[in-house]
């Protein structure tokens, strides 16, 4: 194993024991945060996150099918988090778990999960797989953020905006985010593990929560020639749906596909939908967040609380 590899493999181990958490009682877990270079967590940590501890608690022949969760207060990424989980019910086909993601005594998140054994039925469609060039075609995100360093310097004291992640991204027709402009809603981006990652499927549907949630609020940004790098915009996550349909692998490229049909009163909502390279739907993802532009000696004084 050479030294490019090897370093891979280790920031790819770190996110997957970030995600299996520590057992603290029956139904009670504890997981570590991690920078990435936010502000405050990542909210794909904590979805993964949260969606681990419920499959903890489900058995095996029951696989997540759906999960609806709110972001209800920033978390710190200084601190680790507990999750709480409620076995709500558990049917004949359907279990349904409630999590709830605590930090410094308070809620910081909410889920609901549901679960279903595997049937049997009537109903088997989905939307074709969109157009997209292949992966090996594109640049990464991670060298396009290189570059962008290039441009700004001032970037690279950005805690970690340059490093390396695990999970590579590749957009189509990127956004200059330094110079944006007016665009549509809708973007493509690949993405998968950098490395193989074992055969776990919870593991991998918590790898694809966590990765869900990078970019998608960007879509309700592009119409009106925004970006996350402008100094006096800041955005949040307030919600966020998955439905997972097929399976899949992390470490194989998927296709995730991103729109925002709406935007109004500072919210946005981004709908994605994630293919795999055979062109089969293996989920479905929605997120309204908030979007505010705040003058620059109000945003000074919201950064120092």
């Amino acid at each position: 194993m050479n030294a490019t590899t090897a370093h891979a493999d280790r920031i790819v181990k770190d996110l997957v024991t970030l995600l299996r958490l520590e057992q603290l009682e029956a139904d009670r877990f504890r997981g570590a945060s991690e920078d990435i270079g936010t502000r405050n967590v990542f909210g794909g940590q904590v979805l993964g996150q949260a969606l681990m501890a419920a499959i903890r608690t489900v058995d095996a022949s029951r696989r997540v099918h759906s999960l609806h969760a709110y972001f209800l207060l920033h978390g710190d990424k200084r601190e680790s988090i507990d999750y709480s989980v409620d076995r709500v019910r558990d049917g004949r086909s359907f279990a349904t778990r409630r999590v709830s993601a605590i930090q410094k005594g308070r809620i910081i998140f909410t889920m609901m999960a549901s679960f279903q054994a595997g049937e049997a039925g009537a109903l088997e469609h989905q939307h074709a797989m969109p157009d997209a060039p292949a992966p090996e075609s594109l640049v990464s995100d991670a060298a396009l953020r290189r570059a962008m360093v290039a441009r700004e310097p001032d970037l690279a004291a950005r805690s970690r905006f340059d490093a390396e992640r695990p999970i590579e991204y590749r957009t189509v027709d990127p956004p200059d985010l330094l110079e944006p402009e007016p665009r549509p809603d809708d973007y493509r981006l690949w993405m998968r593990s950098i490395t193989a990652l074992p055969d776990d499927h919870a593991l991998h549907c918590a790898m694809l929560a966590y990765a869900s949630d990078y970019g998608l609020l960007r879509a309700a940004l592009l119409p009106h020639g925004l970006s996350f790098m402008q100094p006096d915009l800041v955005a949040a996550s307030l919600d966020h749906a998955m439905w997972f349909h097929r399976d899949f692998r992390m470490d194989d490229w998927l296709l995730y596909s991103i729109d925002s049909p709406n935007g109004v009163d500072s919210r946005g909502l981004c709908r994605g939908e994630i293919h795999s390279r055979d062109g089969r739907l293996v989920a479905s993802v929605a997120q309204e967040g908030v979007v505010r532009l705040i003058d620059p000696e109000t945003l000074s004084r919201v950064r120092t609380k």
